[in-house]
């Protein structure tokens, strides 16, 4: 029972993580029917950044709580990997949105790679470790145990999807928006300006995946220039599992994918004595992929709908 509830404290946090960085996966293909492949390499620029301002604000002032050096290195990573999505979305998608879907998509890839060159020139290639800012003691619950930086991603991850929400769905901006993502051209006869909608689009998805990359950088305790490759192909992956373009659906796919993952790999690893968990824990999110992929092409909470004229 212990290792059950401690794969599910650790299942939700990784899927808190995925949830995250699959909004931004979903919003965007909601809204334009592009798969932004580069948006796991965000994730990696906002982490890398967040690293670089604490090892800085740390060795300059060394009395300043870890928990405000941490607020204040997230909301700097956040306006750069901000502006950094604005520039891609405005510089390699936009002047391609009326091209065959295959040209955006070979770009999006290419500019993965390219995001990870830059970041592997300007930071290098080796593994840095993520200094600890929250303090190390964990609390016990019912036999498992939870770290502050557990709860921090929990709570973090509450507070963002609220706000998300009440974005999307009480604001002028979430009107627009789902406006835009239903029929861009009548949204336009309304006064609609697509263009500044989708910018903010990648923008909010970029502010999410920066969060979601200093909470995987502080929950792992390093960080590196490929360290966003998998968690942004996992979220993908869970963005598909929910049903891509469904805002719910990414939440809901996200904290399962992440769940299906820590049991299946906790298990594995407790039946056959170590030989086998972690270290193929990769597998389950691809498993779940394919099956659904199979079963439900459109995922758990997607519709059926036909392609957009």
């Amino acid at each position: 029972m212990e290792i059950l509830l401690q794969q599910i404290i650790n299942g939700l946090v990784l899927g808190s993580m995925y949830a995250l960085v699959a909004l931004g996966y979903t919003m965007v293909y909601g809204i334009i029917n592009l798969i932004n492949f580069a948006h796991g390499e965000v994730l990696m620029v906002g982490a890398l950044t967040s690293w670089s301002i604490i090892v800085t604000m740390q060795e300059s002032m060394p009395w300043m709580p870890g928990w405000i050096v941490l607020i204040v290195a997230m909301l700097i990573s956040c306006v750069v990997a901000a502006v950094l999505n604005f520039a891609i979305e405005k510089i390699a998608y936009r002047p391609l949105r009326n091209s065959p879907k295959l040209a955006p998509l070979i770009t999006a890839i290419g500019m993965s790679i390219l995001l990870q060159t830059l970041a592997m020139i300007i930071f290098k290639p080796n593994y840095k470790p993520y200094p600890t800012l929250l303090p190390a003691s964990p609390f016990q619950i019912g036999g498992a145990v939870i770290t502050p930086t557990q709860i921090m991603i929990l709570g973090l991850t509450a507070v963002s999807l609220a706000v998300l929400m009440y974005l999307v769905n009480h604001t002028r901006l979430g009107r627009a928006m789902r406006a835009t993502a239903e029929n861009p051209r009548v949204a336009a006869l309304m006064g609609v300006k697509p263009d500044t909608v989708i910018s903010a689009t990648f923008i909010i998805g970029a502010i999410l995946a920066t969060i979601a990359g200093v909470m995987y950088a502080s929950n792992y305790g390093t960080v590196q220039h490929t360290m966003g490759f998998l968690p942004g192909l996992k979220a993908f992956t869970a963005a598909v599992f929910g049903g891509i373009g469904n805002l719910a659906g990414a939440v809901v796919g996200g904290i399962l994918l992440g769940l299906i993952e820590s049991i299946g790999s906790g298990y594995i690893g407790a039946l056959t004595g170590g030989v086998l968990g972690s270290h193929y824990s990769d597998i389950f999110a691809f498993i779940v992929l394919i099956v659904m992929l199979t079963l439900r092409p459109s995922g758990l909470l997607g519709e059926r709908v036909a392609d957009r004229a």
